[in-house]
């Protein structure tokens, strides 16, 4: 039960195709290696009939943004891909400006599907690159090399994407600081709009956790960050969350809206959303059936689980989302989005001020550099 008016957030529709040519040894996602038939007709059937139930949380909104991600939603044909699209903008609507995002990987195969994908409505593509040495594509367990990555991101802007987005790791096993200097470069060369550089990080349920590799100490890390960091403002490269990067101002409205505690629907095996319920006075967080076996085999319902977010739980969950964010939110958006007086949470952003944690401004919500730096200190205040 929330004690303020909730108002009704930007929506988004996050899909997820849980199949990729193979397992990653770091990768804790929801992802299966697939068949050699994957079953994309029975799939894109099933995630009709969820978003179809998912009408309901609609509450009269359009389309924001929609992401597809995986596993590698780019195994699956364009026709796959535009039933989909086709099938939202009908069911629910599109904003004007809605962006459509496509997580992609460099495989040879799926260059020849960029301009198909362009054609059905996406306009933004995430490239998994991950490294452009060859050596460290093999220790995490990819499938292509340097070579096929730089063609992929060339054949993806030869068909008409002007916004792409490249996934890039950091803190590998062995990698020196020239080294992730070097693949960093590499990628700022291909001009992206959009840069995810993030460190590698060892993930319970994953083969790299059973079987750790020999990653980079933390003076090796620290340098790796600091230099990246200047290399990527040097190159006209704006950080605005915690790992993601752009020009252009190109940043991903889809993230944006999961950061400043936007509503998203979520279709597919395992997906999540988060749903406000204005007249119920309530926010939920739904979960779907993992098992793509078993999410194909319900009928009526793909929900797991579904759960309210507690009240006393809202300003952490809120915080831990905007203060990834390097400009914050407008204050006002707390009491918008959580139902929760802003006044309930002075004692809490009174300590984070004296931390030196926040910025002290009236009109937003705003992390200082250290409180961005230090973001588990920053939302412990509100975990106590």
């Amino acid at each position: 039960m929330t004690d303020s008016l909730l108002s009704l957030p930007p929506l988004s529709l996050y899909v997820h195709i849980p199949w990729c040519v193979r397992k990653c040894p770091y990768c804790d996602f929801n992802s299966h290696a697939a068949s050699e038939e994957l079953p994309e007709e029975e799939y894109v059937l099933a995630l009709i009939r969820d978003l179809d139930i998912e009408e309901a949380y609609v509450q009269g909104r359009k389309l924001t943004s929609i992401f597809f991600g995986g596993g590698t939603p780019s195994l699956f044909s364009v026709e796959a891909i535009g039933r989909i699209i086709q099938t939202a903008n009908r069911r629910i609507g599109f904003e004007d400006d809605i962006e459509i995002t496509l997580e992609a990987n460099p495989g040879t195969f799926e260059q020849e599907k960029f301009i198909g994908y362009r054609s059905v409505g996406v306009n933004r593509l995430s490239i998994g690159v991950q490294s452009f040495n060859d050596q460290n594509l093999t220790q995490l367990g990819r499938i292509h090399s340097a070579e096929q990555a730089i063609t992929a991101i060339n054949s993806a802007r030869a068909a008409g994407f002007e916004n792409f987005n490249l996934d890039l790791m950091h803190g590998l096993p062995g990698q020196t600081t020239v080294e992730a200097m070097a693949d960093l470069q590499q990628a700022i060369d291909l001009d992206p709009t959009h840069i995810s550089w993030y460190q590698l990080t060892i993930e319970p349920n994953t083969e790299f956790y059973s079987k750790p590799p020999s990653l980079p100490n933390d003076i090796i890390l620290e340098a790796i960050q600091d230099q990246g960091h200047q290399v990527l403002l040097n190159n006209g490269y704006k950080q605005y969350e915690v790992s993601a990067f752009c020009n252009d101002k190109k940043e991903s409205e889809h993230n944006k809206n999961y950061w400043a505690f936007g509503d998203y629907l979520g279709i597919g095996a395992g997906a999540h959303g988060k749903i406000t319920l204005p007249s119920e006075r309530r926010i939920i967080r739904t979960t779907k059936t993992r098992k793509p076996a078993d999410y194909l085999a319900r009928k009526n319902s793909y929900t797991a689980s579904c759960k309210n977010i507690p009240a006393d739980e809202l300003p952490l969950e809120f915080m831990m989302n905007a203060m990834r964010l390097n400009a914050g939110v407008p204050t006002e958006l707390f009491s918008e989005r959580t139902g929760i007086s802003l006044e309930k949470i002075k004692p809490a952003l009174g300590k984070l001020l004296e931390q030196g944690l926040i910025n002290q401004q009236s009109t937003h919500l705003k992390p200082t550099q250290k409180g961005h730096q230090f973001l588990n200190n920053l939302l412990e205040i509100f975990n106590a």
